[in-house]
């Protein structure tokens, strides 16, 4: 049983975010594909509103999730506007900004002006007065931390945003930004950073240094952008993510020792009654300081299929083992 459980409503359980009064769901929905201008409406509402019918109340989104960027924003605040069951108040919402945005010199970073700006732009295309976590997306060696890091206190006493976090930051930086922002009475929320079964590096620096300062973790790609599924259990599929020469998902990380790990783990999967996508998913959860994970989906039926990693969360010992020895092989 995950000690960090602190809420159970029959649909979803929810943890506690590090040492603050926020829960987050297990499971959040993130929008970084298909949400953008090409993709088509009426999926990605469907989408939302299963998720928050299901008790999902936290979705993931960022200033240049698309594309083009900045339409995912305008696609969520769409789905708001024409579902009064979402209140605001129940929901919590995030952003970022860190990356490439716009052309010119103040379109990507993390200076005061790229935050601010981008920020005001995220609330209009969402049509909101506030996100609930703004996160400063990445580190930027080219820009003073402090500088950063004061620019995301002063977004939360203006009241743009109600909590804010870090993703991405290397460990060091990480301790640096949660020290100035506790410092300053406002303390950082959450970490957010990659972490699945094929990217197991946050549990030696990340995830402690996070925990012992109070600081929640969200796992962004917990299935290895689709690896961790049974999409490419037999190759690469005409219409995958992997197929597209633009993705960031490339046919070359495919290597036959990636996927005889696939295979294993899929058998493995099998022998629990649950898919490859639902363990891995179920196998972040069962570190205990994370507080939650961001899945991506293309449809309803995807969606449905990794809410249930939730039903089986446990895993034998030699279960755990088994993993490691397919990981390690």
């Amino acid at each position: 049983m995950n000690t960090n459980l602190d809420r159970y409503d029959g649909r979803m359980r929810y943890r506690r975010c590090g040492q603050s009064g926020i829960v987050l769901p297990e499971i959040s929905l993130g929008l970084w594909h298909n949400f953008g201008e090409n993709d088509r409406f009426s999926t990605g509402s469907d989408m939302v509103r299963y998720a928050f019918e299901q008790g999902i109340t936290h979705f993931d989104l960022a200033n240049n999730y698309g594309p083009p960027p900045g339409s995912a924003e305008e696609t969520f605040g769409r789905i708001l506007k024409q579902t009064p069951s979402m209140r605001r108040e129940e929901l919590i919402i995030s952003t970022k900004a860190g990356h490439e945005m716009w052309p010119g010199p103040y379109g990507d970073g993390s200076s005061r002006k790229m935050l601010l700006s981008s920020l005001d732009q995220s609330l209009k295309r969402m049509q909101l007065d506030y996100v609930d976590i703004f996160y400063s997306h990445r580190y930027d060696s080219l820009t003073p931390i402090e500088e950063t890091l004061q620019t995301l206190v002063d977004i939360v006493r203006s009241g743009k945003a109600y909590y804010v976090g870090i993703s991405k930051y290397p460990a060091h930086e990480a301790d640096f930004a949660y020290k100035y922002l506790r410092d300053r009475d406002v303390r950082c929320l959450v970490y957010q950073g990659r972490y699945s079964m094929f990217n197991r590096e946050p549990a030696t620096e990340i995830l402690p240094r996070a925990n012992e300062a109070g600081c929640g973790f969200v796992a962004f790609s917990p299935l290895a952008q689709g690896l961790l599924t049974d999409r490419y259990l037999n190759g690469i599929p005409e219409n995958s993510r992997m197929a597209r020469p633009d993705g960031y998902l490339q046919q070359d990380q495919l290597t036959p020792e990636i996927h005889a790990r696939i295979r294993a783990l899929n058998e493995l999967a099998k022998q629990r009654g649950q898919t490859l996508a639902e363990m891995a998913l179920a196998w972040v959860l069962q570190d205990q300081r994370v507080t939650s994970v961001i899945i991506g989906a293309s449809s309803v039926a995807q969606l449905k299929d990794n809410l249930r990693a939730t039903e089986k969360p446990e895993f034998s010992p030699d279960e755990l083992q088994t993993i490691d020895t397919i990981l390690n092989s």
